[in-house]
């Protein structure tokens, strides 16, 4: 998915590579083999990750779809390798990213990896 023609953008800290495609969230679970629903709690709140690396794609009135760009993948993944440093971190990282309960004792039941 092209989302601009040009090269670079201008931003205000100076230049920005310019995104070509995104992957939608449930190609990133695929791809990190993580909870698709997991995912979605992290990115359900833009401020989890860096400005601009979760995308909302608009396919219709009122239906929209989340991505994520290359860096957002990135670092969702380096965020979750680091949460599972210990049970203790991993549960800490659950109740404070997970706000439905169920699922996080769902995942909670789960090996941390």
């Amino acid at each position: 998915m092209e989302l601009v023609a040009n090269r670079y953008n201008l931003c205000r800290s100076g230049l920005m590579a310019t995104i070509t495609y995104v992957r939608t969230i449930g190609s990133v679970a695929e791809i990190l083999e993580e909870d698709l629903e997991l995912l979605q709690a992290i990115v359900s709140n833009d401020d989890n990750l860096s400005y601009g690396s979760i995308i909302t794609v608009y396919t219709g009135d009122d239906e929209s779809i989340t991505a994520l760009t290359d860096d957002g993948m990135a670092e969702l993944e380096q965020m979750l390798s680091d949460a599972r440093r210990s049970p203790q971190e991993w549960n800490d990282f659950l109740d404070s990213f997970v706000d439905d309960e169920q699922l996080a004792a769902r995942i909670k039941a789960k090996s941390p990896r």
